[in-house]
């Protein structure tokens, strides 16, 4: 479960993104390495999620350029993201992890055992004939990332997966972050929680009305940010 390396570093050049005249993104320039999670931070509407929408190609940039390793062009096709509330299909958990391997192509051969696989990778291997759509909030959530992990993706984007979870659920999808990140994954992550930035970040990117604050390692980032924005951030100050 790894990608290739010419597929890193992912680069945002001068990008920006302009809809009806409200800034998203204004002229990010980021370098995001192969590694440990990169978590991005920072308040509501900052651009954390637009960020992550356009490096999958979901959203197209106003001005500037968007590099995959040493190349400009479309996502790589073996990349995944996962919203904060994702959809369940009306199925079983199994069934929803097979149709997620279906359209990754994955021959009809390789299925069962590899839906299995990811099932058991999340926790959930003793609870895929339940329908997912009864599943709990943290269990669908986890579903979910078995089923953004069924592309096998070089990079997989995260976009506050643990919101409005229980403190176990979060921990549950941390230590999924943490296992996939072991098998070579790069995990791009958006999140509120600084304490959940701690756990699990190599490096930190700050956010705020669209611009980039701070992209630091996370150790150096916690013990001394170099900005006034990161420091009311990280005290819990409103930014505005």
């Amino acid at each position: 479960m790894h990608g290739p390396a010419s597929d890193l570093p992912l680069m945002f050049v001068d990008a920006s993104i302009v809809t009806r005249e409200v800034t998203m993104l204004d002229r990010i320039t980021l370098t995001v390495k192969p590694g440990s999670p990169t978590i991005l931070i920072g308040p509501n509407g900052s651009g954390k999620t637009t960020l992550l929408r356009a490096a999958m190609g979901l959203v197209h940039l106003s001005k500037g350029r968007i590099r995959w390793g040493d190349r400009d062009g479309d996502t790589p096709p073996k990349n995944a993201i996962m919203f904060q509330r994702p959809t369940m299909l009306r199925r079983s958990a199994v069934a929803n992890v097979r149709y997620a391997l279906a359209a990754a192509n994955i021959p009809r051969a390789q299925r069962h055992e590899r839906a299995a696989e990811l099932l058991a990778l999340v926790g959930l291997h003793d609870i895929g004939s339940r329908p997912a759509r009864r599943l709990s909030g943290g269990e669908q959530q986890r579903l979910a990332l078995a089923r953004a992990l069924a592309r096998d993706p070089t990079v997989l984007f995260l976009d506050e997966p643990t919101a409005s979870l229980d403190p176990y659920s979060t921990k549950a999808i941390e230590d999924i972050v943490r296992a996939v990140s072991a098998r070579g994954v790069k995990v791009i992550m958006s999140t509120h929680d600084i304490g959940q930035a701690k756990r699990l970040a190599g490096d930190v990117v700050l956010l705020h009305r669209g611009r980039l604050i701070e992209s630091t390692p996370a150790a150096e980032f916690f013990a001394t940010p170099r900005t006034e924005e990161a420091r009311k951030f990280m005290a819990g100050e409103l930014l505005v």
